[in-house]
């Protein structure tokens, strides 16, 4: 029996709950020239349903970043933020509670070319992972934070959109994830809420005049919902953004929520509302970042990036990073615990220069700087274990591997042998070799 208030438009939840749930994926728009024959995700025409689950481990396209597997409710932000974008360039989107990196993804995807992406994450070991989905992503205009939304607050106007899919109770995960179930409790549900006004608080200045708010849940109940909808309007000066989905789409709409109902849509749970803030929009008018002073580490690596020029390029550390110089982010580096910002290029080690997975992965990579080697199925994964891969014929130095055309990763080829420079925290742990190699049905390759 479902909780009180809960509408007719909730029967039938309990019984889709106890149904195995879909498999979708979303593909790349930077990096998957052609998808697989499938059911498209209603509301996102690079969503596809799968027939059955693939072990996308053992995929080399997911880790080149073709594809990122996703819940097809989730998919509903390519929808809303194209929707929001149009007729705009240039946007500032910040993505407060961003990992694993599903929503942020399918926003880059939707938001105009140009655009600066902000994704932070509460939980370090979550930052992580935020990371290293959005460097396989392969886009440049992207910062990565870690630590609490209330940082948020030194960064008044800053941003054109901002995406808060808070910290819930979690009803919409309840087929897929046991402990869920196991954790829900009516005290949950008020300790959630709680938090949820706390982040809100936190973003709400951080907000241009007549920009958007997308605020989402994976779960179901008012208090969450609705109530928190309706404090957001009573506590701040906003008006709910009518969202017109289809009917056919199957999506629950009351008190502004939109609600993703297992049995009605194909996908988990979720609920999502948009709010736009009072005043006037003007488009945050800021001045292009000064060149930096080129070094010789600099200098060495520059042609390792398509139009270099429109880049600032820093060293820190051991890293020389390109950012581009469209944005002026001092601000928000000033105000954030920045863990990754564009593309890491190379890494300073001696008087070396080594290329790194995130130029590999980058959409700006220069191919034409690196020799490519294109390995078969069974090296993919040995790279992707951070093994050994023997290269026949291949000149030394750093090799651009690549599988099916989509770059794989840097080697450094040493005759011999070749030093395997894939990130040791990214590797494939499991040593299960699949008997056939695995992929999605269809064709998907690289631009």
């Amino acid at each position: 029996m479902l909780p009180a208030g809960f509408s007719s438009d909730f029967d039938g939840l309990i019984e889709a709950l106890e149904c195995e749930p879909e498999v979708s994926v979303r593909f790349n728009k930077s990096k998957a020239l052609t998808l697989p024959a499938g059911d498209i995700v209603p509301w996102c025409e690079l969503g596809r349903y799968l027939d059955n689950r693939v072990q996308f481990t053992f995929d080399p396209a997911f880790h080149q970043g073709i594809y990122y597997v996703q819940d097809a409710s989730s998919m509903i932000y390519s929808h809303i933020v194209a929707m929001l974008s149009e007729g705009r360039s240039g946007l500032r989107y910040l993505d407060a509670c961003a990992a694993p990196g599903g929503k942020t993804t399918a926003a880059i995807d939707a938001l105009p070319a140009g655009s600066l992406v902000v994704a932070n994450e509460y939980v370090p070991l979550r930052a992580e992972i935020l990371r290293e989905n959005l460097v396989k992503w392969g886009s440049g205009g992207i910062i990565v934070s870690k630590g609490d939304t209330r940082k948020f607050r030194a960064l008044n106007d800053e941003f054109d959109i901002i995406a808060a899919d808070v910290p819930c109770s979690g009803e919409g995960m309840f087929r897929k994830d046991a402990d869920a179930v196991a954790q829900w409790t009516p005290a949950l549900v008020e300790e959630c809420a709680a938090r949820q006004k706390e982040i809100v608080a936190n973003l709400w200045d951080a907000l241009r005049p007549g920009g958007y708010f997308i605020y989402s849940t994976c779960t179901f109940n008012r208090k969450e919902n609705e109530d928190m909808v309706e404090w957001l309007l009573s506590e701040y000066d906003a008006e709910i953004v009518e969202l017109h989905f289809p009917e056919k789409w199957g999506v629950v709409e009351r008190g502004g929520c939109h609600h993703f109902l297992p049995g009605r849509v194909r996908g988990e749970g979720l609920t999502v509302a948009v709010m736009r803030k009072g005043g006037v929009y003007r488009a945050k008018m800021t001045r292009p970042s000064k060149p930096s002073k080129p070094n010789q580490a600099v200098q060495s690596c520059r042609g390792w990036l398509m139009s270099p020029d429109s880049y600032v390029w820093s060293v820190e550390r051991d890293r020389v990073t390109a950012f581009p110089s469209a944005h002026d982010v001092s601000r928000i580096v000033k105000a954030l615990e920045v863990i990754h910002m564009g593309v890491e290029v190379a890494q300073v080690k001696g008087r070396d220069l080594l290329p790194t997975q995130s130029l590999a992965m980058s959409t700006m990579i220069n191919r034409d700087a690196f020799t490519a080697y294109e390995v078969d199925y069974a090296s993919a994964i040995s790279y992707l274990r951070r093994e050994a891969v023997t290269l026949d014929d291949a000149p030394t130095g750093y090799i651009l591997l690549t599988y099916k055309d989509a770059p794989l990763g840097f080697v450094k080829n040493l005759g011999r042998r070749a030093n395997n420079l894939y990130p040791q925290q990214w590797r494939i742990l499991s040593s299960h070799v699949p008997a056939e190699p695995v992929a999605l049905s269809g064709s998907v390759h690289r631009l």
